[in-house]
């Protein structure tokens, strides 16, 4: 029994997998399993995981029975995972070397069902760009949730398998914000999940890998702000702003009309200026860059700020 299983979705993936890959075989922690769950690749993508597969048989590759990056997680967790501890990748992410190793001596050090930690965003190779996440020096709410995710990507969450078991996994009726949903629902459950202050991943920024369809996510968001409402929390003007920011923000690096940034982010600064504008960096950045954005084409647009 590993003591890690690593939950990798796969789609169409060949581009960037090999170095995903690379960087869990690097691992210092060697007691580990990675479960590449294929969602109906036609690149290289299967051929690939299986010539990693013939080399190292703790890689391992499935086939998806259901449709979608939520029912692949799903999938490789509840139904293939043997580890005690659950540890999700996306395709195109980046660990670094010591990352299980930390987690391993955390989840023995303290009694967790979760761990987040650090990420670092890159646009070509880790370390080409100065972003980092911060982590909270206190568990996750869910009311943290309803704002700025802290976790940032699911690359950068690792739960206790039997923590994940009892609240059934991701919901596959989230195509969007699948992520916040599963965390909410944990919290809601009572899980107890920490921030390490160390860097463990490197997120690789692209305007190709983000969802445009910024609607959608405002619909979803909906649904997150009902689930969190079973749990008798409400959101906030607040925080409200805070995620009209990161809309705008994410807005800001897609092939979407120029006044879209522009229009949430004076949506955000009219639910709460001090929402929007805490911390002042990420608040004045985001409005500048939408003010800026109505003079630049679209390509320059979406290379700057990826």
């Amino acid at each position: 029994m590993p003591r890690f299983s690593i939950v990798i979705p796969c789609f169409n993936a060949a581009s960037t997998l090999a170095e995903t890959l690379n960087s869990i075989t690097a691992q210092v922690f060697t007691d580990w399993e990675a479960l590449c769950v294929d969602d109906g690749s036609c690149d290289g993508t299967r051929e690939l995981v299986e010539d990693y597969q013939n080399r190292d048989p703790r890689i391992q590759l499935l086939r998806n029975p259901g449709k979608g990056p939520s029912a692949a997680r799903n999938f490789g967790a509840l139904t293939a995972a043997r580890g005690d501890i659950l540890c999700f990748c996306d395709a195109d992410d980046i660990w670094t070397p010591d990352k299980l190793g930390q987690l391993d001596h955390q989840f023995r050090l303290h009694d967790l069902d979760g761990i987040y930690a650090k990420v670092g965003f890159f646009r070509t190779a880790p370390g080409d760009g100065y972003r980092r996440s911060t982590v909270k020096p206190s568990a996750l709410t869910i009311t943290d949730m309803l704002s700025e995710n802290p976790v940032c990507t699911l690359s950068n969450l690792s739960l206790r398998k039997s923590c994940f078991d009892a609240i059934g996994g991701f919901d596959p009726g989230f195509v969007h914000n699948e992520d916040l949903d599963l965390l909410v629902r944990l919290l809601g459950a009572g899980a107890v999940i920490l921030g390490t202050d160390v860097l463990q991943v490197w997120y690789r920024c692209s305007p190709d890998g983000l969802s445009s369809d910024l609607e959608e996510m405002e619909r979803s968001r909906r649904a997150i702000l009902e689930r969190a409402r079973t749990f008798g929390v409400q959101s906030d003007a607040k925080a409200e702003a805070a995620y009209l920011r990161y809309l705008a923000r994410r807005s800001l690096r897609l092939k979407s009309h120029r006044f879209q940034a522009l229009a949430l982010t004076l949506r955000g600064i009219n639910h709460s200026p001090s929402g929007f504008f805490d911390p002042l960096h990420r608040g004045a950045g985001t409005a500048a860059a939408s003010i800026v954005a109505l003079a630049l084409p679209q390509t320059l647009r979406s290379t700057l700020f990826s």
